[in-house]
């Protein structure tokens, strides 16, 4: 409880202050932002979590400053958290009473060039809860505990430069430093660990050999991309590691992030009355991968997806997405004995739905993963209402179910919860 008078003091004052700066002169810098309160429990006993999902007071602060010849941005959160309760910050991790989401300067040295240097959110692709050629880092523990869907976007600390021609148009990132994505490692989400053969979660803590050197363990991004009448075309290249742990080393029985390149193109325009997207990746993971069944195998990605509104205020989306492991007869031969075997295939489909009612201030959302080959899924119920201009309203759910505990949504079925949400924006 002392975080979270803390949290709220310290935003009282600091907001308090900002007005009386106001009353006097135009202050410095302008915030706006929200606070949030957030709660959610889960839907069966969980022995390796807490019977809490979430719980946490959240206050966001956000300015844009324009300056002479650039821009600078910041965005950061204050949070009390009374399920992790850590408060020592990891900006890395998002952990601690401070995330910081951006802090950036913006600025076009050139006039068919913009150039970001900083902290900062970045995405491309055409997926729906679906990445194939984005791979900029993503917090699965927060998609999935229930906190908004904008925190599946984890910041970056880069250098983002666009370049545009009559031809052409060219977006560069890069990563002096690898960034993860916050991934699951047993706090707050429970898991299946594939060495011991169990599940286990905030008690044993992943651990993990993480790339960590500046200018060395670094990532590269670029894509390309233009219109072709109405539909929109890209090309896209990644340079780096894969975001997750996806290898292991039993000497160290440390989880690795192997390297990772990935070359892969997108379409996305209107057909049939809605709009359609395809996107597709190959894969190229780490040198001696395929017969190293310890380390993810080489892989192509498919995604195809089709939106339209189907009545008045009601969006039906549908995807489909296939990973398919390559060199899969090396993989099969390179596996130890009594392992667990993934399929080659895993075939996954999709559905949202979407309501908008009453002048579109309550929205309705349904959103569902399913594997058709390992028979598992991941329901996310969504219900928000906008009292007012600055109040909102929010209540879900995250459902997850499989039939065998080791399988990509059924290690998380001890996971699902339900959330309530109140927010103040100003």
């Amino acid at each position: 409880m002392k975080y979270i008078r803390y949290a709220l003091m310290t935003a009282f004052i600091f907001l308090h202050s900002s007005n009386i700066a106001a009353q006097d002169s135009e202050p410095f810098l302008t915030f706006t932002g929200f606070v949030e309160s957030r709660l959610g429990f889960r839907l069966q006993d969980d022995p390796h979590e807490k019977d809490m999902s979430i719980g946490e007071i959240r206050l966001q602060l956000e300015t844009e400053k324009y300056f002479d010849n650039f821009t600078f941005n910041l965005a950061f959160d204050l949070v009390a958290d009374t399920v992790l309760n850590r408060y020592q910050v990891d900006l890395s991790t998002g952990e601690g009473a401070v995330d910081l989401r951006q802090m950036n300067v913006e600025f076009s040295p050139l006039d068919f060039m913009d150039v970001k240097v900083g902290r900062q959110i970045l995405t491309w692709g055409t997926g729906d809860l679906l990445f194939i050629n984005d791979l900029f880092a993503k917090d699965w523990n927060s998609f999935l505990i229930g906190r908004d869907v904008e925190y599946l976007k984890a910041p970056s600390d880069a250098i983002k430069t666009s370049m545009f021609f009559d031809s052409i148009n060219i977006d560069l990132v890069y990563v002096p430093k690898f960034s993860a994505d916050r991934y699951i490692d047993g706090r707050p989400i429970s898991y299946f660990d594939p060495v011991s053969g169990s599940l286990t979660g905030s008690e044993n803590p992943l651990s993990v050999d993480k790339p960590q050197e500046w200018f060395e363990d670094d990532e590269l991004a670029i894509r390309l991309y233009r219109s072709f009448g109405v539909f929109e075309a890209a090309a896209y290249y990644y340079s780096g590691f894969w975001k997750s742990p996806a290898g292991f080393d039993m000497t160290s029985t440390k989880a690795l992030f192997p390297e990772l390149d990935v070359i892969g193109a997108s379409l996305r325009g209107p057909i049939a009355g809605g709009i359609a997207n395809v996107e597709l990746g190959y894969y190229d993971s780490e040198a001696g991968a395929a017969t190293n069944a310890l380390i993810n195998n080489d892989e192509f990605r498919l995604l195809i997806g089709f939106e339209r509104e189907i009545a008045t205020e009601l969006t039906l989306s549908l995807q489909y997405n296939l990973e398919r492991k390559l060199d899969y007869a090396d993989y099969k031969i390179s596996l130890p004995q009594a392992s667990i075997r993934d399929d080659e295939n895993r075939h996954q489909v999709s559905i949202r739905l979407t309501k908008m009612l009453m002048q579109q201030n309550p929205q309705l959302s349904l959103f569902n993963f399913y594997s058709t080959n390992e028979k598992d899924g991941f329901l996310r119920l969504n219900a928000s209402y906008k009292v007012s201009d600055s109040v909102k309203i929010e209540a879900g759910a995250n459902i997850l179910y499989g039939k065998d505990r080791q399988s990509f949504y059924g290690q998380l079925e001890n996971n699902s919860n339900a959330f309530a949400a109140l927010r103040f924006e100003f």
